[in-house]
């Protein structure tokens, strides 16, 4: 039996070629994108869980009020680190000071490379449960210790065993390979941490951090939990710390409302709850794994739709075969049995097609989403989800032939009853629902996708208020760079390449310090005077293209500019002076020598820089002279093409700083890659909501067909009786553009709510006009028209001769 419905099932996919393509197709596609989104969704909830205890691990941050808001930050001052380990041991197993991710100059022998790297305590190693592939996970109690990342390791020591070799990083710290562990995948927090280094060695080098200041924030804090103890008891007891403790932050603070709170961040949420608002842990990539999970879902169901729409048109043909059967003695459980397994066999294929499709795109797709993504083969749970799904949806597709069709009298039916007169004039009204359904779905998601490029197009033509064009930036990643400036811009001015060169303490698409203490004439009562606080050499006015304001530039040739400041727009609005030059801003702070206090003049106010997020409003920032700047920008000559000027940039370099390879980053493109995550999440909508309009056309078409194949010997009656071939056309289109422009009325407000939602999260954001709505309806028109059109047409082409004949 189970060999006969195989073979009916075969022989009507092959008699109804054109339909079984467009449901198998349609049906692939969707479980295909199903499949993709559902990698990547499992890539992002999977974050970080490369390491064995990462629903122990969590890192400790800190709240502090400026500006009358809670900020957040990962760095902690340095003596807490010793506070944590003798007062609050009792709720950790491990716990680790780290310094921030930074980029070194690695050297072995002749080779010399620039990588990523840490300095970490000991504990490291065992507590992030790293894959050592020589040494161990103790090879960190080594005070000169050092770790490297396999790739890292290979590209200094090439095939031979670097153990004990010594690699020098930058040019005073010599260390010692004692162990080599497999690269952090690129779903982990350390991905791009190439070697990992002894805290005791990086604190003997860095005598500054010995300094017991609690003002000094400069290591990050991580910590394993206690067995027995929870994140919500150890956050607690962090975050009720001994007021002798926390009363000794920030200049011995009394106020319960500025006191520095500290708290535990899950490692669980440091990727999908990355952002933070008000001192607590808020949205991050987690609302694009909703957004992609919904484009997915909605694909999927879309394809789903499709099935059943053609599934259960097709099946009404099928109406004297079922009679046929019935009369020479078919039972109905045989006939629903029937039904269901060439529901299965259909779903079965689309589903071979669908994982034929992902295999061969997921190189592409992981190209386009930045993952290193595979097919679980080996993971039960990826084919538990396939089976089921292949199920359900045999389920859903078979059942209205399976039940509805197997339901009717014989006798009725071989007399020539249709099924129309069975269930009578609503017989359409569900598949019409489902048509509606699938281009509401299908315009949301073309309108949404819109908006999200708008977004990001509105913030690409932010004014950034410098000239990003022709602005190169070099790190000063070794001590050779320094106490040369004068050196350096005279050499590369005398080549001919470069109009100007100048220092700063970050680089220009970047503000890497902020300090509190600030206090100026007129500053409200218990108001943290925060800034961001860069320093930089006169020169950067004409490197960058400071457009001024008000006021003057810095000058090395007068004294008093030594306590001066130039201030951007947002530190003059938050000062309250309609006219701050001149005015005096107090500044106390141990990060400056002597920690007193000084004053300094406003001699200056520019237009704000966008130097960080090109989404998030400017910081008030003040620049200054004095510090110790670790970046050199140098403005090309706008006359000369960039690898000409490259040639003889790094032959200077090569010259006066030979122990730093050549390493460079345009303005431009470091800019342009702040708009990587929004523009990959754009790219993966536009695809996938081009493959929901391509699966709903599909499914308008094959639908058009079977209408217009029911409606053959009508359309020849009005042939014969004058009817032109337009108005034929105007009459089999006029269902489905109805159908169309209902779902484009009711896709505006859904895509107008769920877009208005997410705009909300972008301080700086675009306006959704009402032409994107417009324009979106007028598309799936357009294209609904030009589906439907071919079907129409060609049935109103028909010779009525032949469309009448009997049969």
């Amino acid at each position: 039996m189970l060999k006969n419905y195989l073979k009916i099932t075969f022989r009507n996919l092959l008699k109804n070629k054109g339909y079984s393509g467009i449901n198998i197709g349609g049906l692939a596609i969707g479980m295909g994108v199903a499949m993709l989104i559902g990698l990547w969704i499992y890539d992002e909830l999977s974050f970080n869980h490369y390491f064995r205890n990462h629903d122990r691990i969590g890192q400790i941050l800190q709240n502090q009020v400026i500006h009358s808001e809670k900020n957040t930050s990962f760095s902690l001052p340095v003596p807490y680190i010793a506070e944590l380990k003798s007062h609050y041991a009792g709720y950790f197993k491990h716990i680790a000071a780290s310094s921030q991710a930074d980029e070194q100059v690695l050297t072995a022998g002749e080779v010399k490379l620039s990588r990523n790297g840490q300095f970490m305590d000991a504990v490291a190693p065992e507590m992030f449960s790293m894959q050592m592939l020589r040494g161990s996970r103790s090879a960190l109690e080594d005070p000169q210790g050092l770790l490297l990342s396999q790739s890292t390791a290979e590209a200094l020591f090439g095939q031979t065993d670097p153990m004990n070799k010594i690699v020098k990083i930058g040019t005073d710290l010599d260390m010692k390979v004692t162990g080599v562990y497999a690269d952090f995948p690129k779903n982990t927090k350390f991905s791009e941490v190439q070697f990992i280094g002894s805290w005791d060695y990086f604190l003997d080098k860095n005598r500054w951090m010995k300094d017991k200041k609690w003002d000094n924030h400069a290591i990050w804090i991580f910590a394993e939990l206690a067995d027995g103890v929870d994140f919500a008891t150890a956050d607690a007891g962090i975050r009720l710390s001994e007021l002798s403790v926390i009363k000794r932050m920030d200049d011995m603070r009394e106020e319960a409302a500025t006191r520095p709170e500290m708290w535990l961040h899950p490692m669980n949420d440091w990727h999908l709850y990355s952002g933070f608002k008000n001192g607590a842990a808020g949205e991050g990539p987690v609302k694009y794994v909703w957004m992609v999970g919904m484009i997915g879902f909605f694909v999927l169901l879309l394809a789903c739709i499709n099935f059943v729409n053609l599934s259960t048109a097709r099946s009404e043909k099928r109406a004297r075969e079922v009679g046929v059967r019935k009369a020479i003695g078919s039972l109905r459980a045989q006939l629903v049995v029937q039904f269901f397994s060439e529901s299965f066999v259909i779903v079965l294929l689309s589903f071979l097609v669908a994982l034929g499709g992902v295999v061969a795109s997921l190189a592409w797709f992981n190209n386009l989403a930045a993952k290193q993504m595979s097919i679980p083969w080996d993971n039960a749970w990826f084919w538990l989800c396939c089976a089921g799904f292949i199920l359900l949806t045999s389920l859903l597709a078979g059942s209205y032939p399976a039940f509805f069709l197997t339901s009717f009298q014989p006798v009725k039916v071989l007399k020539g009853a249709s099924i129309r007169a069975n269930v009578g004039r609503f017989a359409y009204t569900p598949r019409q629902l489902l048509v509606v359904l699938q281009f509401t779905i299908s315009v949301t998601l073309i309108i949404c996708t819109s908006i999200v490029y708008r977004q990001i197009r509105f913030a690409k033509e932010r004014p950034v208020g410098y000239t990003r064009d022709g602005l190169l930036m070099i790190s000063m990643k070794t001590e050779d760079f320094y106490n040369k400036t004068d050196v350096l811009r005279t050499e590369l001015k005398n080549t001919g390449m470069v109009d100007e060169v100048a220092e700063s303490q970050s680089p220009v698409t970047g503000v890497w310090s902020s300090n509190e203490g600030f206090s100026w004439k007129g500053m409200p009562e218990g108001f943290s005077g925060r800034f961001a606080t860069l320093t930089v050499t006169p020169e950067y006015a004409a490197t960058v293209g400071w457009e001024f304001k008000q006021g003057r530039n810095l000058s090395r040739k007068l004294a008093s500019d030594s306590a001066a400041f130039v201030i951007n727009e947002s530190a003059a609005r938050l000062l309250g002076m309609p006219d701050p030059l001149g005015e005096v801003v107090s500044w106390k702070s141990q990060w400056m020598t002597d920690n007193v206090l000084k004053h300094f003049t406003v001699i200056g106010v520019v237009k704000d820089m966008v130097m960080e997020s090109p989404f998030e409003p400017v910081k008030p920032t003040v620049f200054f002279l004095f510090g110790s700047p670790n970046w050199i920008n140098i403005r090309l000559n706008a006359g000369v093409s960039a690898s000409a000027a490259l040639t003889a940039i790094e032959k200077v370099f090569k010259k006066l700083v030979p122990a730093a390879p050549f390493e460079y980053k345009f303005a431009d493109q470091e800019y342009d890659a702040k708009f990587r995550a929004e523009e990959r999440i754009g790219k993966l909508a536009g695809f996938f909501a081009g493959l929901a309009i391509l699966i709903s056309c599909l499914g308008l078409l094959g639908l058009a067909s079977f209408t217009a194949e029911q409606r053959t010997k009508e359309i020849g009656i009005r042939k014969v009786l004058g009817a032109s071939v337009a108005s034929l056309w105007r009459m089999l289109s006029k269902d489905f553009v109805l159908l169309v422009a209902t779902a484009c009325l009711l896709a505006a407000p859904l895509a107008w709510y769920a877009m208005r939602e997410w705009l909300a999260s972008y301080p700086y954001r675009t306006e959704m006009n009402w032409w994107i709505f417009a324009l979106a309806g007028a598309g799936a028109l357009v294209l609904t028209l030009a589906t439907v059109s071919y079907q129409a047409v060609k049935a109103a082409w028909i010779n009525p001769v032949k469309s009448l004949k009997s049969e």
